[in-house]
């Protein structure tokens, strides 16, 4: 798969589908769009792409954080590359693209760039300047140009419009578990294992911990029964999200404890997937009361585990210390 980062990198490309949106969280109604374009790039026998922005459009114009990532951009891509994709044209949401009456978006950047032979969208698409198109203007600008334009109606769960909005609402009530359905996979949180304050350790409860990623969607603080990906492995444990009230005043931060593993891996990379939340975060009156409390959470997650490894829960790694 080859990445475009701007647009006077992409030379020399061969006609293509091109799916068009946000496709901010890879989740199961982005997929569908993606699918379709790679699917009819093969019977057209051209190249699949995918065109996206590098930073939000709201993000850019409010000229700060408002609305958070699902995905890392790094696992963006990697999601986009499993579907079979050819091209990814990653561009900067900047003052040209922002600018561009919607005509000129097709003439210059669809046709004139992409060498669009097809288009797939959502029928929420929007483009141009101050979102002046649509599906519908889209089509009308296809059989100007040559190009087919095919509107894939909104993917739905359970009377739900599956969407990034409605994730991250999920997310940031800890509705963990609704998150993962809507996405079609586990929600996860990924991070440099660093030092904490090693309290943990002295009531039987070291973690692993990471620096909440200010740009990312978290979840409310609490405890969670999770499932890791560290150095190539797949562990499940149950995991903290807080600011640690019964040992002090701390920022928000993320602190695993991994069933059976006690390895020192300061500086690796850990992630983290969300499976179910268990309680909310409570301040105890001190370590001795927080040790027990941590020991019957860690005996329930140890059962919920178990019960999803039973079920065969799509979604969810299985783990090799549970194995």
């Amino acid at each position: 798969m080859m990445i475009f980062y701007s647009l006077s990198e992409i030379k020399n490309t061969e006609p293509a589908v091109v799916a068009l949106g946000n496709f901010d969280g890879i989740h199961r109604g982005h997929r569908a769009l993606i699918e379709t374009a790679v699917r009819q790039a093969k019977e057209k026998n051209v190249r699949s792409a995918v065109f996206t922005f590098q930073d939000h459009p709201r993000n850019v114009i409010a000229g700060s954080t408002v609305v958070r990532n699902i995905v890392y951009p790094d696992v963006k891509m990697e999601l986009i590359r499993e579907l079979g994709v050819d091209y990814v044209f990653s561009l900067p949401f900047d003052d040209y693209m922002m600018r561009q009456a919607p005509e000129e978006f097709v003439r210059d950047v669809m046709v004139g760039r992409f060498q669009a032979v097809g288009a797939v969208c959502g029928s929420n698409f929007t483009y141009g300047y101050k979102a002046g198109g649509n599906a519908e203007m889209l089509k009308e600008e296809g059989r100007h140009y040559g190009f087919d334009v095919m509107v894939v109606p909104m993917v739905t769960d359970h009377e739900d419009i599956v969407s990034s909005t409605l994730i991250r609402e999920c997310i940031t009530r800890g509705d963990v578990e609704r998150a993962g359905e809507l996405l079609g996979r586990c929600y996860s949180i990924r991070g440099t294992v660093v030092r904490g304050n090693q309290l943990g350790r002295t009531i039987g409860f070291p973690t692993c911990n990471i620096s909440v990623d200010e740009t990312m969607v978290t979840p409310p603080n609490g405890v969670y029964f999770t499932t890791c990906l560290l150095d190539g492995k797949q562990y499940s444990g149950i995991t903290n999200v807080g600011n640690k009230p019964t040992v002090g005043n701390y920022g928000k931060n993320i602190e695993m404890n991994i069933f059976d593993f006690n390895q020192d891996v300061y500086g690796h990379t850990i992630e983290i997937f969300f499976l179910k939340k268990h309680r909310d975060e409570v301040k105890f009156s001190g370590l001795d009361e927080l040790g027990k409390q941590l020991d019957r959470d860690r005996e329930k997650a140890r059962h919920y585990h178990c019960a999803v490894l039973e079920t065969g829960r799509p979604g969810v790694i299985e783990t090799a210390a549970e194995a």
